[in-house]
């Protein structure tokens, strides 16, 4: 009797280890799959802002001009709200978020 009990253990336990493994396995493959998505949503954010900058800002002068200066998120900030609101550039405020947070990555000091 005692050698069946021991039995049915060990079927149980291998068959708890199978189960704990597929866990382990299955959260693994979760959190690669949306950190590969996370990290492609943010290329594409990403491209989209450099997309906005280019279209919007070369509509009043070469994309040059603001890739030839340096400046800190605030300096971006002035500049873009200033083509903005008194050069009247054609876009929302969330465009020019975009437009500021991508000059202050790729431009910034």
């Amino acid at each position: 009797m005692r050698d069946l009990h021991f039995k049915l253990y060990l079927k149980w336990e291998k068959l708890i280890m199978k189960l704990l493994i597929s866990i382990v396995i299955s959260c693994a493959m979760f959190v690669i799959v949306f950190y590969h998505q996370a990290l492609a949503s943010s290329h594409e954010e990403k491209i989209n802002a450099e997309q906005l900058f280019e279209s919007k800002c070369s509509v009043c002068h070469s994309i040059n001009r603001p890739k030839s200066k340096e400046k800190s998120k605030e300096g971006w900030e002035t500049t873009v709200m200033r083509m903005k609101n008194t050069n009247g550039c054609p876009i929302t405020d969330e465009e020019a978020k975009m437009i500021i947070d991508y000059l202050a990555e790729e431009y910034g000091k």
